[in-house]
């Protein structure tokens, strides 16, 4: 136990990081960021399919996860659920390949910490992850090499949640979380201006807008399972993000700098506030589209699963009137992601990776991210093991999650980017349990 408290107060602290800049992608400068949150180590070494669901695991994607059916095993003699712990970070690495070349960028992130908490058919859990990550460094250039624009940006938006679950029968479980998101986006952009012999000027102006951001949504889910044969068990998941809005409270600034032509450090002369209020500008509401899943799968217990999930986001409906550009637009988003996992043999007395679990999986998707009229696509395929940790004796459900994807998103059309990127994800998941029936004689 006190090595868990050790582990737990560890991975506390390690929430902090949330000032880190967790991506390099320059696709982050569109919206409130890329994409950070994308379940947990577990899903996404199966493509990020979110079907299944079971006792030992943590999945944020589905809050139906809080319930389930108790464990007959082992500390557990059919009384109760462990209580589930995870933490986890991810060391991403990304190639970014235009038509004047290649650069390469990397990132150590962490992902979330969270805790579920079983009473009875009710089932409790909260926890914390970063949603968004904005971190781009973007110059343009013309034909003369010549910088027309430079563009910089970080933040994120950030999220707590908290919610419950309720086992409605004992093939059906209902979920809601509450999730309350809150973070910062901060956008800087130079036009430089040049004498008619082509120098740069000394004196160049520097545009500064932050924004912060606030605001309450809800995501709801439902899982079924029944089995369809002696062996076989057929699992259903749904879930529903309803559309929401972000509070943002903006400010945006005008400096007059001078730029070092060598080290390109930046030197503030003067500063002049713009008037927000002014152009109704100063509190700002950005819209949250819908988002909807619907997966489902087969497996045998404790052996192998192999499972589907389709996503759809009503990406079109975001909106953001502080910031507006002529290149870039919205439409709808979808996801199709596969997986599964296979375990040879998960009570072997000897042979410990008989016990491992074994994960792989793809997706492919469109963002919803038009630039240039292109659509910003993605494609990714993945791979895990679940390793144990515990002692077999009395902790025989937690394990060292670890999982490695690679993929593409975007294209070199119209000039665009194309990253590739390899992404490894690690996670440590314990189970406990929360306290044990007394039985008289």
């Amino acid at each position: 136990m006190i090595k868990r408290l050790i582990v737990i107060c560890i991975a506390i602290i390690s929430s902090s990081v949330f000032a880190q800049q967790g991506t390099a992608s320059p696709y982050s400068f569109y919206g409130i960021g890329s994409l950070k949150f994308k379940g947990t180590v577990e899903n996404r070494s199966m493509g990020g399919m979110g079907v299944y669901l079971d006792s030992i695991h943590l999945n944020l994607r589905n809050p139906a996860s809080y319930v389930g059916k108790n464990i007959d095993a082992y500390p557990f003699e059919g009384e109760s659920r462990p209580v589930k712990f995870a933490v986890a970070g991810t060391t991403s690495n990304v190639t970014l390949k235009g038509d004047s070349g290649e650069i390469d960028g990397n990132s150590s992130t962490f992902d979330y910490i969270a805790l579920s908490v079983p009473i009875g058919k009710f089932g409790f859990g909260f926890g914390l992850l970063p949603y968004t990550s904005v971190g781009y460094k973007l110059d343009d250039i013309n034909d003369n090499d010549d910088i027309i624009n430079r563009f910089r940006g970080e933040g994120g938006v950030n999220r707590v949640f908290a919610g419950f679950g309720y086992q409605i029968t004992k093939k059906l479980g209902f979920g809601v979380d509450i999730n309350y998101n809150f973070g910062n986006i901060q956008n800087s952009a130079i036009e430089f201006a040049y004498t008619p012999e082509g120098e740069p000027v000394e004196l160049q102006t520097r545009e500064d807008s932050r924004s912060d951001l606030s605001g309450v949504n809800f995501n709801f889910g439902l899982a079924y399972k029944t089995k369809v044969s002696d062996k076989l068990e057929l699992s259903a998941t749904a879930t529903f993000a309803p559309e929401s809005n972000l509070s943002s409270d903006n400010t945006r600034s005008f400096s007059t700098i001078i730029i070092n032509t060598v080290t390109e450090r930046e030197l503030t002369l003067n500063t002049t506030e713009a008037d927000l209020d002014a152009q109704n500008l100063r509190n700002t509401k950005l819209t949250l589209p819908s988002r909807w899943s619907l997966g489902t799968g087969l497996g045998k217990p404790q052996s192998w699963f192999i499972g589907a999930e389709y996503t759809f986001q009503n990406t079109s409906r975001f909106s953001n009137p502080f910031y507006s550009n002529d290149v870039s637009s919205f439409e709808n988003a979808s996801e199709i992601a596969v997986g599964g996992f296979y375990i040879p043999d998960f009570d072997a007395f000897s042979g410990y990776f008989k016990r491992v679990v074994y994960r792989a999986g793809f997706n492919f998707s469109n963002t919803g991210l038009v630039v240039k009229n292109e659509s910003i696509k993605q494609f990714g395929i993945s791979f895990g093991l679940g390793l144990p940790v515990g002692q077999r004796s009395s902790d025989p459900f937690s394990n060292l999650n670890l999982g490695f994807e690679i993929g593409q998103r975007g294209t070199t059309n119209n000039n665009l980017i194309q990253e590739n990127f390899i992404n490894f994800n690690v996670s440590l998941s314990l189970n406990s349990r929360w306290f044990k029936q007394r039985k008289y004689n």
